[in-house]
């Protein structure tokens, strides 16, 4: 039986389309989509698998995990990088597109050569870098037009407010806005600049130009910038701006060839992930609480990241100020006990990641009434333990293949989190000291790491927390991909 037969057989066999959907836990849509990309997801081959016999016969899983792959051409993606000092940070972004085996051709403006080489771009992207309009070795090579054709998808990071007033107005003065006005791609524009200029009229005006003409943007960010001055005009998220990307393209080749998509990009392409992220607040009355300096950024960082990856991600999130990761599912509480509900609830998850830093304590009476600060008053909060969210997944009867937890540390890092691993009952312990070489892990943009787990004890130098998770991601994949071999054998 072809791919499509073998469904149709299932849905029969199982009783319908209906009972299927339930036995899955999966939506009307869910079938259409696994027909329409010649693709049911190992994680969902496996469920059915377990109940076959049920039915009276058995099922080899890896026969219906069926994706196509076209093996001489990846996706095409056209980086323009212009001139700021956010330039660098392509890079970066290069690489972590590579690893998704984008094929990836660069343009740099001469004000971005300013900032990093040619050469720099070349050696990560593996192809050769265009910048030059009447070059004639680059147009006998590659014209600009065929430059444009060629690309599945332009994207712009960085853009400059320069850049963007270009396309805005149509002008075609180097090589790369001419490729963007002779471009059938869409067009996606990560910017990034001072926050001023980002708020300036003149940048608003043409940015909503872009947008009804049906260019995407990619942030910016609210944060500290490059020049020193603080809001939003910050390069978005490396996981941010891949996880965006990797949606669009999906979209573009479901609707261009029936028989092809990207599973080979996606890595934990059916996996569902189940994270925790933020602080909990534990009301003390309606204006006070009991909580902690988690910023949630590294807890999002990582669903950015695995969601990047291909997982289904449920983030779980206290009380945060950051803006939901693109294709994250979003939970949000307060409480450690409204997080603990929460996770019961998606604890049919393949892995648990607990990154919130839950409070420890919380009141035993909450006051109805503000508690006002006078002279007389002098309250005392008797206190009792919260929820131990970690320990509750990792001892559930329903535990998820793999579970993993934080642990941020004054002292004896390695050492308590080693006993933690155990009395939690976790896979894997990530402990982060709170007091980092940088600076306190709250708050910041960094973060250092030692990884523990029953065979290793590793060191991961402090980064970006961004960086964090995408090796967290890394090894995430690794364990999925031995699981499924160890499966097969």
């Amino acid at each position: 039986m072809d791919y499509h037969d073998t469904l149709d057989f299932l849905i029969d066999v199982f009783g319908g389309a209906e009972k299927l959907q339930k036995l899955l836990g999966v939506g009307p849509s869910a079938l259409s989509n696994y027909r329409t990309r010649k693709h049911l997801p190992l994680i969902q081959a496996r469920k059915l698998s377990k109940i076959a016999p049920q039915f009276g016969f058995n099922l080899d899983p890896h026969n219906l995990k069926i994706s196509f792959k076209n093996e001489n051409q990846n996706l095409e993606i056209l980086l323009i990088i212009t001139g700021g000092i956010a330039a660098y940070k392509a890079l970066e972004l290069i690489r972590r597109l590579k690893d998704f085996d984008f094929s990836i051709t660069s343009v740099m403006t001469e004000s971005a050569k300013k900032f990093i080489t040619p050469l720099s771009v070349t050696a990560l992207s593996g192809n050769k870098v265009y910048s030059e309009m009447f070059d004639f070795t680059e147009e006998q090579e590659m014209g600009h037009i065929q430059l444009a054709r060629k690309a599945d998808l332009i994207l712009v990071a960085p853009a400059t407010a320069n850049f963007i007033g270009k396309l805005a107005n149509g002008l075609a003065d180097d090589l790369a806005s001419t490729i963007c006005l002779v471009t059938n791609a869409p067009i996606y524009i990560a910017p990034a600049m001072n926050p001023q200029m980002w708020s300036n009229i003149a940048t608003k005006d043409n940015c909503a130009t872009l947008l009804s003409r049906g260019f995407r943007f990619l942030g910016p960010d609210d944060g500290n910038t490059a020049c020193g001055e603080i809001g939003s005009g910050r390069f978005a998220e490396t996981g941010y701006i891949i996880s965006e990307i990797q949606m669009a393209l999906q979209k573009k080749v479901n609707k261009k060839v029936n028989n092809n998509n990207l599973e080979h990009l996606k890595l934990l392409d059916g996996i569902q992930i189940l994270i925790t992220a933020g602080p909990t607040f534990e009301p003390i009355d309606p204006v006070r609480f009991v909580g902690n300096r988690s910023s949630g950024k590294q807890g999002y960082a990582i669903a950015a990241s695995c969601a990047a990856a291909g997982a289904s991600v449920c983030l779980i999130s206290g009380p945060v100020n950051l803006e939901t990761p693109g294709g994250v599912r979003l939970i949000q509480v307060e409480t450690a006990d409204q997080m603990k509900e929460a996770c019961e609830k998606e604890i049919n998850a393949d892995c648990v990641i607990c990154a919130a830093a839950v409070s420890d304590w919380k009141p035993i009476k909450v006051a109805n009434k503000k508690i006002k600060k006078t002279p007389e008053t002098n309250p005392k909060i008797s206190l009792t333990k919260t929820p131990d969210i970690l320990s509750f997944i990792g001892h559930h009867p329903s535990r998820p293949k793999l579970v993993i937890g934080f642990a941020a540390e004054t002292d004896n890092l390695e050492t308590n989190a080693k006993n933690k691993r155990k009395i939690k009952n976790a896979d894997w312990i990530l402990a982060n000291p709170i007091f980092q070489s940088s600076a306190s892990v709250f708050n910041s943009d960094s973060n250092e790491i030692f990884f523990i787990s029953d065979k290793e004890s590793l060191y991961w130098e402090a980064k970006s927390k961004i960086s964090i998770a995408n090796k967290l991601t890394s090894k995430i994949c690794e364990y999925f991909s031995c699981f499924q071999q160890k499966e097969v054998t």
